[in-house]
């Protein structure tokens, strides 16, 4: 018997996998309830191959999406997460704007207590592009950055 609330979840475990390619919306997301709202802990997601396409020459652009947040009441799913990030693989959106869109989707699902985004775009044209972006709510602390 699972101590977890799993009803309201309806990409996991549904056999029936829809991806979308080109249209990434915080309804992808879901969230789960915490079981452990009282503790600050934090959880790490990184995903290696997140692609997106360079709004105007429609090149794409390769990156390690790295998200690192304290929970409060909510937490995300992980298939549901993977399934967002799809969602990017044929839209056109400057990087900047990919990350603090992955942040304020992201937020706006789970209202995390503090939440980082980190994007490491791969090198295009000799450059690479590292953008973070941060959320806290009034009263947390930030989370540590490894820079």
């Amino acid at each position: 018997m699972s101590i977890d609330d799993t009803t309201g979840l309806k990409h996991l475990g549904s056999g029936k996998t829809s991806y979308a390619f080109e249209e990434p919306t915080a309804a992808i997301l879901e969230a789960f309830p915490n079981k452990y709202p009282d503790r600050d802990y934090q959880i790490c997601f990184e995903h290696p191959e997140f692609t997106s396409l360079c709004p105007k020459t429609g090149q794409p652009d390769f990156a390690t999406i790295e998200i690192t947040y304290v929970p409060d009441q909510l937490c995300i799913e992980t298939k549901s997460l993977k399934l967002y990030f799809t969602a990017y693989r044929n839209h056109g959106s400057f990087m900047e704007t990919i990350t603090n869109k992955i942040l304020d989707d992201l937020v706006s699902v789970c209202q995390p207590r503090r939440m980082q985004v980190v994007a490491l775009f791969n090198p295009r044209g000799g450059t690479s592009l590292t953008v973070t972006a941060e959320y806290m709510k009034d009263d947390s602390a930030p989370i540590e950055t490894r820079f």
